[in-house]
C-alpha cells in the first residue's frame, strides 16, 4: 500500500520520532473521500478558510463566507462553495478549473475542524466546485472557541506593501490564531493545504531579524504543513482582526528551527514549543473590515501552554 504521505512529510516525521505511528494513523484517517459526517459539517459553517497557488508557486491564505450552507458536498468525492473572493482578495483570480485548492472547515464555538484538499472541478461566477483528493479531520488543541453573529460590514481600504509594517504589527501582536498555505508537488499526496496555528495571544512574536517567529506545539503528529515546507518554504498567512474584520495577507518564506539549532542562533523557545518556525514576511495586503462576522471574547483553549497553571 502506498503512503498517504510525501517525502518532505516523512522527513519531518522521521526527524520528529514519529514516523511509525505517523504511518499507522495516517493510513487511517486520510481518505479520498468526505465522509457524512464532514459532509454535514462543512454545510452548517458561516466561513471556509481557501489555500490557493499562483502561477509563480506562491501558495496564499484567504476566507470565505456565505449564509450556512453555502458550502455543500453533493456525494461524498466533491465539495462546492457557493462563494466567491472579492476583487482585491489575493486568491480572486486563481479559482480556475484544475487549480489545487486546499480548504479547511473551522466551527469556532466547537473547536472542530476538517480539512480536505483537491482540485477545482468548476468554477463560475457563484462558486466553485473541488474533487476530493484527500480528506481529514484534525486536533481541536490549540483552537480559541468563538461564538459568531453575522454583521454588515461596510469594506474599508485595501492596503498593500512588502515586508514587515507598523500598519499590521499590532494585529500580529494581539493574534493568538493563524491560518498557514502550504503546498507539495509530490504526486503521491500533498497538493495544497490550509491549517490552523494558535497559542496564547502573541503567540507569533516579532523577531529582532525581522522575522515571525511562531512555536510549533504538539499536534497530531503528521507534520503536513512542516512536511511541506520541507519541499517549499514559501507559505501564505492569514490573520484574521474578530473585532473588526480585518484580513491581513501574508506572503513568506519558512525555516523550521530544531532545538538542536537553538544555541548556536540564540533562541529560547516559549513553553510548549517543540520546534520554532520562523517566517519572513514578504508581499502583504491588508483589507479592513471584510469578514461579516463578529466574534464574542475567546474562551482559551484549555491545551495553551500557559492555561490553567
Amino acid at each position: 500500500m502506498s503512503s498517504p504521505f510525501h517525502v518532505g512529510e516523512q522527513s519531518v516525521q522521521t526527524r520528529a520520532g514519529v514516523r511509525e505511528k505517523a504511518e499507522q494513523i495516517g493510513s487511517r484517517m486520510i481518505r479520498s473521500f468526505m465522509p457524512d459526517q464532514h459532509r454535514e459539517f462543512f454545510a452548517q459553517l458561516p466561513a471556509v478558510l481557501v489555500a490557493a497557488v499562483d502561477s509563480d508557486g506562491q501558495p496564499h491564505a484567504s476566507v470565505l463566507w456565505g449564509a450556512a450552507g453555502f458550502a455543500w458536498s453533493p456525494h461524498p468525492a466533491l465539495l462546492c462553495v457557493g462563494a466567491r473572493p472579492q476583487i482585491d482578495d489575493p486568491i480572486a483570480s486563481l479559482l480556475q478549473p484544475r487549480a489545487a485548492v486546499g480548504l479547511l472547515g473551522l466551527e469556532w464555538p466547537t473547536r472542530r475542524r476538517n480539512r480536505m484538499n483537491g482540485r477545482i472541478v468548476e468554477s463560475d461566477e457563484r462558486g466553485f466546485s473541488v474533487a476530493v483528493a484527500q480528506s481529514f479531520g484534525n486536533c481541536p488543541k490549540y483552537i480559541q472557541a468563538r461564538d459568531w453573529q453575522s454583521t454588515p460590514r461596510l469594506p474599508g481600504l485595501m492596503l498593500e506593501g512588502l515586508g514587515l509594517d507598523e500598519q499590521w504589527l499590532g494585529l500580529v501582536q494581539a493574534a493568538d490564531t493563524l491560518f498557514i498555505a502550504t503546498q507539495s508537488s509530490d504526486s503521491r499526496g500533498g497538493g495544497v493545504d490550509i491549517s490552523h496555528r494558535g497559542g496564547p495571544t502573541g503567540f507569533v512574536e516579532i523577531g529582532q531579524d525581522g522575522r515571525l517567529w511562531m512555536p510549533d506545539y504538539s499536534g497530531n503528529r503528521l507534520f503536513n504543513t512542516l512536511g511541506n515546507l520541507q519541499r517549499e518554504p514559501r507559505c501564505g498567512l492569514l490573520l484574521i482582526d474578530f473585532s473588526s474584520g480585518d484580513l491581513l495577507h501574508v506572503q513568506a518564506r519558512a525555516e523550521l528551527i530544531w532545538p538542536e539549532q537553538y544555541p548556536a542562533l540564540g533562541i529560547k523557545a516559549p513553553p510548549g514549543a517543540e520546534r520554532m518556525l520562523a517566517l519572513t514576511p514578504g508581499r502583504w495586503t491588508l483589507r479592513r473590515s471584510r469578514l461579516p462576522l463578529a466574534f464574542t471574547a475567546p474562551q482559551r483553549s484549555p491545551f495553551l501552554p500557559d492555561a490553567g497553571a
